[in-house]
């Protein structure tokens, strides 16, 4: 292991709504100018998300004229949403702003220059000499992607640390007078909220922890004692990065994404993702993982981006995945809803709170977005084993 995976944090906005209750705004909202609201609702009811945390309260929607309004609240709100989370990370790390050495900052749900992360920069004492990658574009697909870019950054630096933040705020995007499919279920599906991860090269004092576990240390593998705890998770849980991989799919670009038009992000959700993820994902799945001498039966813990009922029965049917691998992955959708890159990150924090993986076992964090693609991360928990 190259990199280690040192603490996670997650955080929602205050507004919860019920999936009742938001099915019951747009009824009224779309009362007299969709055709079949009864259908609406089935579209809502069969996303099998229970309710959502959104950045905005309810009647603040309605008060929105047009794009510049709506960035304009994305804006403020991604910003004290990102402030709160790395904050959140940082104290339960217990590392300093000014340890951070590269922050990765990931959106696709609004624009702002200067970005989050340079704004954030004004609220948080992180060094001015601090590397800032913005990335815009990767969808759903980024959260497991800037894992993968930020190990790719500290594998050449093993000494420092690094952050990824992911904000989204996806109910900003909502087009409240295109009445298609796609547009309809992505209203019923998506939710608001960021989530960031700190990650260090294998020299650093949090990853010699892991090293010291990795090497047989008995109170470190049983989790015993404060020192060997980082933000309340044994650091028997808490794996390093082996190795990821990127997996493009031609000619898809129509599956997923957003057209830009006068009013803002009109979402493109192809019928075609499920087949994706059940058809086209494990071939590549699998010359990644031969590469390490390994198949997917190896794999012992899967962390899955939820990107939707179907979606995530197709990743399983595909990959031939026992029935309960993805269960946390289900249960972040049916809680919160589709946070986009967050939301694979949301899964990551479960599985580090909840799972106990055997010592030396494999995991794969997983998510797949735009283009369409998808981005592999090989992860191995501490101890001798697998």
């Amino acid at each position: 292991m190259s990199t280690f995976i040192a603490a996670t944090a997650t955080a929602l906005p205050s507004h919860y709504y019920s999936q009742d209750e938001l099915i019951g705004a747009f009824r009224e909202m779309w009362a007299g100018r969709h055709y079949n609201l009864d259908r609406l609702e089935q579209f809502h009811r069969n996303v099998l998300v229970g309710g959502r945390h959104l950045a905005l309260t309810i009647p603040e929607y309605s008060a929105l004229k047009g794009f510049e309004e709506s960035n304009a609240a994305w804006t403020r709100v991604a910003l004290e949403l990102g402030e709160t989370v790395v904050r959140d990370l940082l104290e339960t790390a217990g590392v300093s702003a000014g340890e951070i050495h590269e922050l990765i900052f990931t959106t696709i749900t609004g624009l702002a220059v200067p970005s989050i992360d340079a704004r954030l920069m004004n609220r948080i004492d992180f060094s001015p000499a601090l590397k800032r990658v913005p990335l815009f574009g990767l969808g759903c697909l980024a959260g497991a992607a800037g894992v993968a870019r930020l190990h790719d950054y500290l594998e050449g630096h093993p000494t420092e640390a690094g952050i990824l933040l992911s904000v989204e705020l996806c109910s900003l995007t909502l087009q409240r007078d295109d009445f298609s499919i796609p547009n309809i279920i992505s209203s019923g599906l998506f939710g608001d909220g960021a989530a960031a991860i700190l990650m260090t090269g294998s020299e650093h004092p949090l990853a010699r922890r892991a090293a010291r576990s990795e090497a047989g240390n008995a109170a470190n593998a049983n989790g015993d004692g404060d020192a060997n705890q980082i933000a309340g998770v044994p650091v028997a849980r808490l794996p390093g990065v082996v190795d990821s991989r990127s997996i493009f799919f031609p000619d898809s670009e129509r599956v997923m994404g957003w057209d830009f038009v006068d009013t803002g992000f009109k979402i493109v959700l192809s019928s075609d993702v499920a087949p994706f993820a059940r058809e086209h994902l494990r071939p590549g799945l699998e010359a990644f993982l031969r590469e390490h001498g390994l198949e997917i039966d190896d794999i012992e813990t899967w962390v899955a981006h939820p990107g939707g009922p179907k979606v995530i029965e197709g990743m399983a049917e595909g990959l031939g995945l026992e029935a309960d691998a993805l269960a946390l992955s289900l249960d972040s959708l049916t809680r919160v809803g589709n946070l986009s890159s967050a939301s694979v990150l949301f899964v990551l924090r479960e599985t580090l709170k909840t799972k106990s993986p055997s010592p030396g076992s494999y995991g794969i964090l997983l998510a797949m977005g735009p283009a369409f693609c998808a981005e592999a991360v090989l992860l191995r928990w501490p101890g001798s084993g697998a």
